[in-house]
């Protein structure tokens, strides 16, 4: 099928987009900037102009594909709600351009969009008020699929791996740590992460769009169901030869800033039924043996 693809030049984008296409697929890939344009063709995918602010832009590429994949988010974390608020438009706009067809429409969001110390299973929703503004593309999903549409949801691990990684939340944590001098946790960082590699990410994306399956499912894209963010800490301390320290959550905002909300969330994840759903089993490296390896501390 062709597939559009929103975020088609990003860290996972890029291995969905190589994934589609190994698979037989034809993509088309949204581009902001002639940079990026160029970057879709050397991967062999269309560029269709536009932003996630083009909301023409985006009905049109949606209305030309037959399938579509949306994976674009601003990270700009400094302003989450403001960019999880675009999100929401995003996924309502392109789901009005699907009424009345039955073409697959894969969104993604994170399994910490519901945080807590239960195990998060694909089957649990949000249940009431969430002050969590990612939570805003998961009712938005539900709007749409409650409209008749083909929709399905991949839940990204906080910590999606591998080579080629700048901007996620272990680059965040090594940069915090050169600045600071040492690698904090809160409260002793027994809070966990799920994590996976993006070359698993990428083949649970194709497997999501290609099964047909009720909407408004939820899959999980989790590898390593909890890695406490103590060990995340000692891998990184290892590393650059620096002391871990414990922080209390009064004294973490010196440390981490703005990413004190995602240094201390836990977030235990099962991806169970998604294996059993789409016979998706990882197989890439583990985020803490990418840690213990040169993924992000390339040797000298």
């Amino acid at each position: 099928m062709n597939v559009f693809v929103t975020g088609a030049t990003g860290f996972i984008g890029s291995a969905v987009v190589k994934e589609l296409i190994a698979a037989g697929h034809q993509v088309t890939g949204l581009a902001r900037s002639e940079a990026a344009a160029q970057k879709l063709l050397s991967f062999g995918v269309t560029p269709h102009p536009g932003d996630l602010t083009d909301l023409d832009s985006l009905k049109a590429g949606v209305t030309a594909a037959d399938g579509v994949i949306h994976l674009g988010f601003i990270h700009d974390f400094t302003r989450f709600a403001d960019v999880c608020a675009i999100d929401k438009t995003v996924i309502e706009t392109m789901g009005q351009a699907l009424l009345g067809t039955d073409k697959p429409f894969v969104v993604t969001s994170g399994t910490a969009v519901i945080n807590g110390n239960e195990l998060l299973t694909e089957d649990m929703r949000l249940q009431g008020t969430t002050h969590n503004p990612r939570s805003a593309t998961e009712l938005a999903v539900d709007v749409v699929a409650a409209q008749g549409i083909r929709v399905s949801v991949v839940r990204l691990s906080p910590s999606v791996h591998g080579e080629g990684d700048a901007y996620g939340f272990v680059p965040i944590l090594i940069n915090l740590a050169r600045q600071h001098g040492k690698v904090a946790v809160i409260n002793g960082g027994s809070n966990v992460w799920p994590g996976v590699h993006r070359l698993d990410a990428a083949r649970l994306y194709r497997l999501a769009l290609e099964k047909e399956a009720p909407s408004g499912t939820r899959y999980h894209a989790v590898a390593d169901q909890g890695v406490s963010t103590r060990q995340i800490a000692e891998a990184i301390a290892a590393k650059l030869n620096l002391p871990v320290v414990s922080l209390t959550f009064e004294e973490a905002p010196s440390y981490f800033g703005w990413f004190q909300h995602f240094a201390s969330f836990n977030n235990p994840s099962s991806s169970a039924i998604t294996q059993a759903m789409l016979d998706w089993h990882p197989t890439h490296p583990s985020l803490m043996d990418d840690l213990r390896g040169d993924v992000y501390f390339p040797a000298q």
